[in-house]
């Protein structure tokens, strides 16, 4: 029995569009008009910036609770933010995935030191943390700071410590940031959107 291509496609057609409707059994004008509520329609839009790298696209991020006062909430969606000068509402493949990155078990939420040959990581409170840093940088800044150089002219430099900036920072946080920096005499100093 020979058969055109044109019966060919009538047959398989048929028989598709048949298949279907038995299999569905029931009627798609009943389950199209049902209601459905949108899915950002109760949450709580938060406005933020990507964590990656340094070009600093703006997020739109939804969290889900129930505004308890010790209650945390649960991000569930995250966008681009379309009035960023960024990015404009667009993100590259790593933040589009940044839920993935909010919500992974594994991500820290909170500091951990390892001790000078130590093999585990301890975990510490975030006042423990910030009380070791102040301390490191007091400590190395009293060592190796150097008033005035070989000629005797005031120099006033800190050269075995750098500090990087993060570019997502607005103007007058790098600003602020910048004058602390110089004002304890670091002289390597330098902003994370040229790495």
């Amino acid at each position: 029995m020979q058969v055109t291509r044109r019966q060919f496609f009538r047959v398989c057609g048929a028989g598709l569009s048949g298949s279907t409707i038995a299999a569905m059994g029931f009627s798609t004008g009943e389950a199209l008009s049902q209601v459905r509520e949108f899915k950002l329609a109760r949450a709580t839009e938060t406005r933020n910036t990507c964590t990656y790298c340094s070009v600093s696209c703006g997020l739109l991020m939804y969290s889900m609770g129930d505004k308890a006062k010790n209650a945390q909430a649960k991000i569930f969606h995250i966008e681009g933010d379309p009035d960023h000068p960024v990015n404009r509402g667009t993100l590259c493949p790593k933040g589009a995935a940044l839920l993935d990155y909010v919500n992974s078990p594994h991500r820290l939420t909170h500091p951990e030191v390892r001790e000078p040959g130590a093999k585990e990581w301890k975990r510490i409170s975030w006042d423990q943390a910030f009380d070791r840093i102040a301390k490191l940088v007091k400590a190395d800044r009293d060592a190796n700071f150097v008033a005035k150089n070989a000629d005797g002219d005031t120099v006033n430099r800190w050269t075995t410590t750098a500090f990087l900036a993060a570019s997502a920072s607005s103007n007058e946080t790098g600003y602020i940031t910048h004058k602390v920096v110089r004002t304890l005499g670091i002289v390597g100093f330098d902003n994370q959107a040229r790495v």
